[in-house]
C-alpha cells in the first residue's frame, strides 16, 4: 500500500498515511486529463460576445438612391456590411460553449492528475492548519517552513475554514479549495497541492472501490 508523510505546520515529522490505489496510483492515459481540463476551461466561458448584423443595426431603411442612372453602384441600405458603420457580416454570436463529461471520466480525471502529482513529489500532507485568526504573514511563515515559497500552491481542506481562506487572499500564487470541490483542472494548474490528514482520507472516502478507472 502507497505512503506518504505527514508533517506539522513546522515540518516535524508525524507518522505516516496510507494512499488507496484507486486515487493515487491510477493507471488511466493522460488524455482523460486532457479532456478534463479542455471541458474546464471550456465551461468557464461566458459566451455572450455578439456584433449586431444589419438587421439589428439602426436606420438605413430607406434606399439611399435610386437603382439606375446615377453612375453608382446599386445600394439597397446603408446599413450593409460594406458600409462604414454598418453590420457584421459573419461575427460572432451568443453560443454555449460548455462541454459535458461523464461523471465517472472526471473522477477517473482527477485521480490521474492526482498519480502524477504523487510521482513528481509534488504533493505534501500536514496534520491539521489551524488559524485561530486571518493573518497572511504566518500563512506566509508557514509555507516558507514547509518550502513551498514562491510555488504556486493549492491548499486542500475537509471543509470550508475562512480564516485560512481569508489568511492566503492576499497571496497571488495560492489558493484554497474543499476536497469535494477539487477537480482535475485545479491540480494540474499548481505546483504542488498542500492537503490536510483529514481531507486526504476524505477524498479517499469519496473513491469508490472497484471502480474501473484504469479504463479510460
Amino acid at each position: 500500500m502507497l505512503e506518504i508523510e505527514i508533517k506539522d505546520i513546522n515540518n516535524n515529522p508525524k507518522g505516516k498515511i496510507g494512499l488507496s490505489e484507486d486515487v493515487f496510483n491510477n493507471a488511466a492515459s493522460e488524455s482523460v486529463v486532457h479532456t478534463a481540463v479542455v471541458s474546464y476551461l471550456a465551461n468557464q466561458r461566458q459566451g455572450t460576445h455578439a456584433t449586431k448584423t444589419r438587421g439589428m443595426v439602426r436606420g438605413g431603411g430607406r434606399k439611399p438612391w435610386k437603382q439606375k442612372k446615377t453612375g453608382r453602384a446599386r445600394h439597397g441600405s446603408i446599413r450593409s456590411p460594406i458600409w462604414p458603420g454598418g453590420g457584421t457580416a459573419f461575427g460572432p454570436q451568443p453560443r454555449d460553449y460548455s462541454v459535458k463529461l461523464p461523471k465517472n471520466m472526471k473522477k477517473t480525471a482527477l485521480y490521474k492528475a492526482l498519480t502524477m502529482k504523487l510521482n513528481d513529489g509534488e504533493i505534501d500532507v500536514v496534520d491539521s492548519i489551524s488559524v485561530e485568526m486571518p493573518k497572511t504573514k504566518d500563512m506566509l511563515k508557514m509555507l516558507g517552513t514547509l518550502g513551498l515559497s514562491g510555488k504556486k500552491v493549492l491548499i486542500v481542506l475537509p471543509e470550508k475554514d475562512n480564516n485560512v481562506l481569508l489568511s492566503v487572499r492576499n497571496i497571488p500564487t495560492v489558493d484554497v479549495i474543499r476536497v469535494s470541490d477539487l477537480n482535475a483542472y485545479q491540480v494540474a494548474a499548481f505546483d504542488c497541492l498542500l492537503f490536510t490528514a483529514d481531507a486526504v482520507l476524505k477524498l479517499q472516502g469519496n473513491a469508490e472501490p472497484g471502480m474501473e478507472v484504469g479504463a479510460v
